[in-house]
């Protein structure tokens, strides 16, 4: 038996959200229904560093960001941040942040650094002999 959620009666185990819970918009809302940043599919790792691009055109009248893509920007403005970062200071999921992060990186908003792969590390072993050797100074 379900009953009508404003009566305030439930069944039990069901969930309603009420003007307490706040607005309710779903990710795919947010992005559009996409889940791929931006049509050169680049992918962003979490910690990949997003940096405010300072010679970025003025976008205070563009309606094509929403409310999320200026959040974003407004949490990069003062620091460069990681993508885990921005998703948990904008409260979003990280695959939505990747997404509105693909649009701002076409508008030149923001540039990406991505992390060096593990592979073009120095090995260990160097960086032993490196320490080895300054302390023999």
């Amino acid at each position: 038996m379900t009953e009508n959620p404003t009566d305030g009666a439930r069944e039990p185990g069901s969930q309603w959200y009420d003007g307490e819970a706040g607005p309710l918009v779903r990710p795919y809302a947010m992005t559009g229904g996409r889940t791929q940043p931006g049509p050169t599919g680049v992918r962003f790792d979490l910690i990949a560093l997003v940096t405010l691009d300072t010679t970025a055109p003025a976008l205070d009248g563009d309606t094509a960001l929403g409310p999320e893509h200026r959040t974003l920007i407004d949490l990069c403005r003062p620091e460069t941040q990681s993508v885990a970062e921005l998703a948990a200071d904008a409260d979003l999921p990280v695959g939505v942040v990747r997404v509105l992060l693909g649009d701002l990186l076409e508008l030149g908003c923001v540039t990406i650094s991505r992390p060096v792969p593990p592979a073009h590390l120095p090995d260990e072993r160097i960086l032993r002999e490196v320490i080895a050797g300054l302390r023999a100074l």
